[in-house]
């Protein structure tokens, strides 16, 4: 009887029960991840990729979160891996001899000058699988006429003598460090996308013949790459600023009291980027470079005005207790109206006057709790003194003027006085200040930087001037058939401003960064439907429960759905159209859920300034007109009104 013998395992198996026990890796490459193989986590990239030539992604990229793009992301890496078995079979090394040219090896430098440490034969090269600037995914250049591959899209270009070339995108990362006094403060970073990507010309128009089987290549290739190089540029210059934009180079200078030293840090590290969101998304870091910083440095009392701000902010935040919180932010808040008055007695450096009381107005509304109040002027009486000082700068002048210019640079100061005028008519009820200069900038057509400073498109800020000029006309005792008559044609102007279907998509780009652009176009829809509800009310026998109003409420919450919500999001910056539709909305509307949802994604930040403030009323206005309702009554209150009865004077936008 014959003894049984040891037989080895087969090599394959073992392979395959190894690779049945290993735990999946959660931390490894997408492209690993996706071909369900281990990974090394080789950074940059890992061992698999590199050896495959395929590109290794540890940013979760595009084609992941999409069952189909995921089966046709993996065909793509099939077909890479394929190609590279295949070059390996049939690249052979060339026979050296003694007239075999010298290596190039030299003319790059060595291993030893990368910071990368990782070992190299000879310098690194573009074309290299095993450089970090190996585009992976593209065709090998000796493989364009191999007869055993499908001939490549011959990707038509507008210069005919290079059609071989694809087009490409470079991530350019911007930091931005700010050096108050010569001390490292606030640290900014954007990443801008810019794209050679055009519409390939038709067959017809190009001068390449086309072969007919690679047309339907040709075309899928340019779809699948049309949505990620549709990047966005930059708009830089948009507004006339007061200082002038800092150079690079230039570090502020800002005379502060060591005491306060700690408010100035805090402002610039936590309150400047919730004053001018919008600006920051349109011209990275504007908000501080041209306007905040140069003020700090040359306006004393916008000094002030910005450290009563900061420790405001600092004791709604940090939960800071006591006398001394108290008396940083009234001690500043003192000196900046003093010294603004002292101004307005020499009736000299009007800019600078106009500058800090805006600041003073404005700033307000980003930060405080609800509760939080300041026993001084109210906001309307301190625009009053903004109103006489825009006369005397001529500031409505120098913006009409402009309207022959379409590249001309408004002058920031009244941009931001019109934004704060023409909602703020809204708060009291009253005719805008300068609802006649709004009027000559829509006959115009001309747009006076609304839209890059606050998001919402000009002429839609126009119109709504115009509903707040008709409403005080209206509880002046207005005859209810011409203001009927007023709305209708109101009405008919805001429909015509209506864009159409698929205006609305993501504010985000393929990678991940804001497209201010569309970010305007969603944040224009959701002012347009609150202007269009801010005009129904204006009814006479208003009714909000009628399905016109709720329809039009709902088409606010589903333009939301396209803004960006969370702590990174814009919800602070739709406080007014958030205000005016949830005031009309019904306890089953769809809006309520969304706005609890929004701020629940906010967190505590939804708690302060003025979207924290409209959350309070809010409840007010609900729990008011909700019993009512519970009682059979159809009469509501006005959130106006509302503000009336817990003794609030706020601007709320």
């Amino acid at each position: 009887m014959s003894k049984p013998t040891n037989k080895s395992p087969d090599p394959k198996q073992k392979e395959k029960d190894a690779s049945k026990m290993h735990r999946r890796s959660r931390t490894g490459c997408f492209t690993c991840r996706l071909r369900r193989k281990k990974c090394d986590e080789g950074k940059p990239s890992c061992r698999a990729c590199k050896h495959l030539g395929l590109k290794c992604e540890y940013k979760r990229p595009m084609w992941w979160s999409n069952n189909e793009q995921r089966r046709q992301q993996k065909e793509i890496i099939k077909n890479i891996i394929k190609r590279t078995k295949l070059n390996e079979k049939t690249n052979q090394p060339l026979p050296t001899s003694a007239n075999t040219p010298p290596s190039l090896c030299h003319s790059l430098p060595t291993t030893t000058t990368f910071s990368d440490h990782v070992d190299r034969t000879r310098s690194a090269s573009v074309d290299s699988q095993f450089s970090n600037e190996f585009n992976f995914n593209q065709i090998p250049s000796h493989d364009y006429f191999s007869s055993s591959m499908m001939p490549p899209p011959d990707f038509a270009s507008a210069h005919p003598h290079f059609p071989m070339f694809q087009p490409y995108e470079v991530d350019i990362k911007t930091e931005t460090q700010t050096f108050i006094n010569d001390i490292p403060t606030q640290r900014d970073s954007s990443v801008s996308t810019f794209s050679t990507y055009q519409i390939p010309p038709t067959p017809h128009s190009s001068g390449f013949a086309m072969h007919p089987t690679e047309s339907w290549v040709q075309q899928d290739y340019y779809e699948s790459r049309r949505e990620s190089l549709n990047e966005e540029p930059l708009d830089f210059h948009s507004f006339e600023f007061p200082h002038g934009p800092f150079t690079p180079t230039h570090q502020a200078i800002i005379d502060v009291d060591d005491s306060d030293r700690h408010l100035l840090d805090h402002f610039v590290d936590k309150v400047l980027r919730l004053i001018f969101p919008i600006l920051d998304v349109n011209q990275h870091g504007s908000a501080g470079h041209d306007v905040v910083l140069p003020a700090l440095e040359k306006n004393k009392t916008y000094l002030h005005c910005c450290l009563s701000i900061a420790a405001l902010h600092m004791k709604a935040t940090e939960r800071i207790q006591g006398e001394q919180i108290d008396n940083d932010i009234m001690r500043h808040r003192y000196a900046t109206i003093s010294e603004l008055c002292e101004a307005l007695n020499r009736d000299t450096d009007h800019d600078q006057i106009l500058e800090a009381t805006l600041g003073m107005i404005f700033f307000q509304c980003s930060v405080g709790r609800p509760g939080d109040s300041l026993p001084d002027i109210p906001w309307h009486q301190h625009f009053q003194a903004a109103t006489s000082l825009v006369h005397k700068l001529d500031l409505p002048r120098h913006l009409v003027d402009l309207n022959a210019h379409t590249d001309a640079q408004p002058p920031f100061n009244m941009t931001l006085t019109a934004w704060i005028d023409i909602l703020g008519a809204t708060m009291v009820g009253r005719v805008p200040s300068f609802a006649d200069t709004y009027r000559e900038k829509n006959m115009a057509q001309s747009a006076m930087g609304l839209a890059d400073l606050m998001g919402c498109d000009d002429r839609v800020m126009y119109l709504i001037s115009e509903i707040a000029c008709l409403e005080a006309m209206a509880l002046e005792g207005m005859e209810p058939m011409q203001l009927c008559s007023h709305i209708r044609y109101l009405g008919d102007q805001i429909t015509a401003m209506d864009p159409g279907a698929g205006t609305l998509a993501t504010a985000f780009s393929p990678t991940g960064a804001i497209r201010p652009k569309q970010l305007r176009k969603n944040m224009t829809a959701v002012f347009r439907c609150a202007a269009r509800i801010y005009l129904c009310i204006l009814v006479p026998d208003f009714d909000r429960y009628s399905h016109s109003i709720t329809t039009l409420v709902d088409g606010l919450v589903q333009a939301m759905e396209y803004i960006p919500a969370g702590p990174e999001g814009f919800d602070r910056s739709l406080v007014w159209p958030l205000l005016i539709a949830g005031s009309v909305s019904l306890p089953e509307s769809s809006f309520r859920n969304m706005f609890h949802d929004r701020c629940q994604r906010l967190g505590e930040a939804s708690d302060f300034g003025s979207l924290g403030r409209i959350k309070e009323l809010l409840k007010d206005v609900w729990r008011t007109n909700d019993i009512a309702f519970s009682r059979g009554e159809r009469q509501s209150i006005h959130w106006r009104d509302a503000m009336r009865q817990k003794g609030w004077d706020y601007l709320l936008i």
